[in-house]
């Protein structure tokens, strides 16, 4: 994996990886949420069995993510990124399917278990990148995803308004899809002599947290992140049932409308990481991304229209630095053969995010439209992601001063 040309074949072989599973997920954005909502009956209702739909995924994540990241440590990223896809595919089969909110439910908690795409290609890119390249690389993966979201719901809405189980379908067809691609052009990234043995008390969650908590500017930029990926647990969320109330918008304008928020968030990453970062060092895109992100939040929870909530979409999309410069710091500060580890880590502190915030932004959702206290602000699940953000940024501003990031420096 040294030479230029192996090493970007397998960049670009892990991109359409990504970007395939990315749509398969944008694929059912749109119509899930709505299709809860019809089996509870109403749309306060929906928000709250949703919600617990999305803090029962993120549990699983929870458990599973460490447990994938040390299984891709001992035995190779491939095997795990395969395993994921697979399972996927299955479980999009099997929502499909689903006569009730029963075994809907049932098949969100085995797609927590095997999305572990996402933590595993970063390892994988971490791998075969040098250290300085690797903002960039994150970048494209987030353009990768960004592409993914522009796609996904954009076909999902249109497949949606036939029929909302289509795009359940066509997201199985796509991961499997990713499956065989993966299979016959996907090399190993991890060679032997970098692996280390699997161990129960790197991959259960508290073991696998114990990694962060060996570095105090590790540890403080865990936090940020926590808070960072709290705040974006609004759109899963809220995205849909809040703008189907505010706004009235069905699958197909949901769908138009996150995929016009992939192209900006895709534009960012994809086009402006590498040369921000390559100019300004990781800090400074790192906490400008934090500020915009803040802003676009609060466009989005005040706007007094359409007009003011799609204006909130490109200054959002500027939070595309926080992940590319915040993982490349990270990668930096833990051993190469450790790179799983930190990916399933990090990817512990995103599900207990998700665990919080899909109860905690349907709740404030349902509280803000309820009829008993006037529904006086339906925006007020991002009114508290822009507080969220806020204190994340804080957080990061401290953790990444000249002065920590000297003394915690050292590691590749």
């Amino acid at each position: 994996m040294a030479e230029n040309g192996p090493r970007r074949a397998a960049v670009a072989f892990i991109l359409v990886t990504v970007l395939l599973d990315v749509m398969a997920l944008g694929l059912v954005i749109p119509v899930l949420p709505k299709l809860v909502e019809q089996m509870a009956g109403s749309t306060q209702r929906g928000a709250l069995i949703f919600g617990v739909f999305g803090t029962s995924w993120a549990l699983m994540q929870f458990i599973f993510s460490p447990i994938m990241g040390a299984l891709s440590d001992a035995y190779g990223r491939r095997r795990v990124l395969l395993l994921s896809s697979l399972g996927l595919g299955l479980d999009y089969i099997l929502m499909a399917l689903a006569p009730d909110l029963i075994w809907l439910y049932v098949g969100r908690l085995l797609s927590g278990i095997t999305a572990a795409t996402f933590s595993t290609a970063s390892a994988y890119i971490a791998d075969v990148t040098p250290p300085a390249e690797r903002a960039g690389k994150f970048g494209l993966i987030g353009a990768a995803f960004g592409l993914g979201f522009v796609l996904g719901p954009a076909i999902g809405g249109l497949l949606g308004s036939t029929d909302p189980r289509l795009p359940f379908w066509f997201a199985a067809a796509l991961s499997l899809a990713s499956t065989a691609y993966g299979y016959f052009v996907l090399p190993e990234s991890l060679p032997p002599e970098r692996r280390q043995a699997f161990a129960w008390k790197r991959a259960n969650p508290a073991g696998s947290l114990q990694l962060l908590r060996s570095n105090r500017q590790l540890l403080g930029l865990s936090a940020a992140i926590f808070l960072y990926n709290l705040s974006h647990a609004v759109f899963p969320a809220v995205f849909v049932l809040h703008a189907g109330y505010r706004f009235g918008w069905d699958a197909r304008a949901v769908g138009f409308s996150l995929a016009i928020f992939g192209v900006c968030s895709g534009l960012v990453q994809g086009l402006l990481v590498k040369p921000v970062v390559a100019r300004f060092g990781e800090r400074g895109p790192l906490l400008f991304g934090m500020a915009c992100g803040a802003m676009g939040l609060s466009i989005m929870a005040l706007a007094p229209n359409e007009r003011w909530f799609w204006l909130g979409y490109p200054i959002m999309a500027l939070w595309g630095f926080i992940g590319p410069a915040s993982q490349a710091i990270m990668t930096r500060l833990v051993e190469p053969n450790q790179q799983g580890q930190l990916q399933g880590a990090g990817s512990s502190v995103m599900s207990i995010a998700s665990l919080l915030g899909p109860s905690l932004f349907t709740s404030s959702f349902a509280l803000g439209i309820d009829p008993a206290h006037g529904a006086l602000l339906p925006g007020a699940p991002y009114v508290l992601a822009a507080l969220l953000l806020t204190a994340g940024g804080v957080v990061a501003t401290i953790v990444t001063r000249p002065a920590l990031s000297a003394s915690t420096s050292g590691r590749r």
